[in-house]
């Protein structure tokens, strides 16, 4: 019965989802974390970028860190797990999706929630480089429902994954969808929603068949955008289509390695659907860690180190 009992308590104003939200993506000091780019070429022509940083010594263990919705693996939150685990003796990949590196991607596709065909090209990439033992993948929004889904879908996952963790997964994505476009959201979906806009308007010069200005147009919400674009780009009938095969809530059952779900219950962007305790109480695999507080991706301890950070690397650990 995998239930953990979390003693997250952090300082009163971090009480405030929203002020723990926006604090923790934007005025957190960013740590100190060398980056070395890496470019993977995909089988489709198209490419992601990888952001690399090393460990003092050598050693055989690399975890994947995975972003956000439009976010890039310079962000806040993957700089700060990056820097704790260098610093204890991982290696670290922080994977930039298609299109999210500051370079716009060539196909018309993307990256979505639930697009595990890319992160099975990084994970076969790293292991093809003979360098490691253990891989280990650290999600973050978005990142942990793709980690979730890839884990749980795989009929045969390399042995060389040994643990998962995800912080702030919408594990429904039709339910955090619900859940964004609440009042209290309106300062968050806005700025989701700005950015992909300015997106399909660059990549419109690209695919002019496909993407006009009178769809451009048509995008009022987050609903609109993956019923315009994201759906009809990666195979789906409309957004609902989309939500319902890629919310990952539905592929816990057969994750066959430890990982952990950290999502606070004051998470603004989650519905009730994203906290599985039924799943975790019935799983020897599934452990769901649901404190008070910690907003989205908001688990503020100290500048230098997150407790969803301290978290993960013991989770990692074993």
């Amino acid at each position: 019965m995998p239930l953990v009992n979390s003693n997250y308590n952090p300082p009163w104003v971090f009480k405030n989802c929203h002020f723990s939200t926006v604090y923790s993506a934007k005025i957190r000091s960013l740590p100190s974390l060398l980056q070395k780019r890496e470019r993977l070429m995909l089988l489709d022509g198209d490419f992601m970028d990888i952001d690399w940083s090393f460990a003092k010594t050598p050693n055989n263990r690399v975890a994947i860190l995975l972003h956000g919705l439009e976010g890039n693996a310079q962000r806040i939150y993957i700089k700060g797990m990056g820097f704790k685990l260098i610093n204890n003796g991982w290696d670290v990949a922080a994977v930039n999706y298609r299109g999210c590196s500051g370079e716009i991607n060539i196909s018309y596709s993307s990256y979505n929630a639930g697009k595990t065909d890319d992160l099975k090209s990084v994970v076969n990439y790293i292991q093809k480089k003979d360098k490691y033992q253990e891989i280990v993948l650290i999600g973050f929004s978005l990142g942990g429902n793709l980690l979730l889904k890839y884990l749980g879908e795989s009929e045969s996952l390399p042995k060389i994954i040994k643990r998962g963790v995800s912080v702030s997964a919408p594990l429904s994505l039709k339910g955090s969808l619900e859940s964004l476009t609440k009042s209290e959201n309106w300062l968050y979906r806005t700025s989701f929603l700005i950015k992909l806009k300015k997106k399909y308007k660059i990549k419109m010069s690209l695919f002019p068949d496909k993407m006009n200005t009178a769809d451009l147009s048509k995008i009022k919400s987050l609903l609109d955008f993956d019923n315009i674009y994201t759906a009809p780009a990666h195979g789906f009938k409309d957004a609902y289509e989309y939500y319902e095969k890629n919310s990952s809530k539905q592929f816990l059952p057969n994750i066959t390695v430890p990982v952990l779900i950290l999502n606070a219950k004051n998470d603004s962007f989650l519905s009730p659907e994203c906290y599985p305790y039924k799943i975790a109480e019935n799983s020897n695999n599934i452990y769901l860690e649901s404190p008070l507080y910690g907003g989205h991706v908001g688990f503020h301890q100290s500048n230098k180190l997150y407790y969803s950070e301290q978290r993960a690397f013991d989770f990692i650990q074993g």
